[in-house]
């Protein structure tokens, strides 16, 4: 399965949060996307852990000082991480 890519870079800030949760709801379960941003998207982790708390994986591919991408996953409905 091939993963996904948004680059929110060129994106105005606050279209980024609702674009990015757009595109992890559009996600089949044990899907993930792989997120670029221009800074560490810290915030974005406590919101989705709020608001999504244990149906979401998340795990850093590139911690700056330019560039960040993480990769975001949605848990299959048995609870279980993606596994790629």
């Amino acid at each position: 399965m091939e993963t996904k890519t948004l680059d929110v870079r060129e994106i105005a800030p606050r279209e980024r949060h609702p674009l990015i949760f757009d595109t992890f709801k559009s996600l089949s379960d044990g899907a993930s996307f792989v997120l670029v941003n221009d800074h560490d998207p810290k915030p974005l982790y406590y919101q989705f852990s709020a608001e999504h708390n244990d149906e979401f994986d998340w795990e850093y591919l590139e911690e700056g000082p330019d560039v960040w991408r993480v990769k975001i996953g949605k848990k299959g409905a048995n609870g279980g991480s993606c596994s790629h």
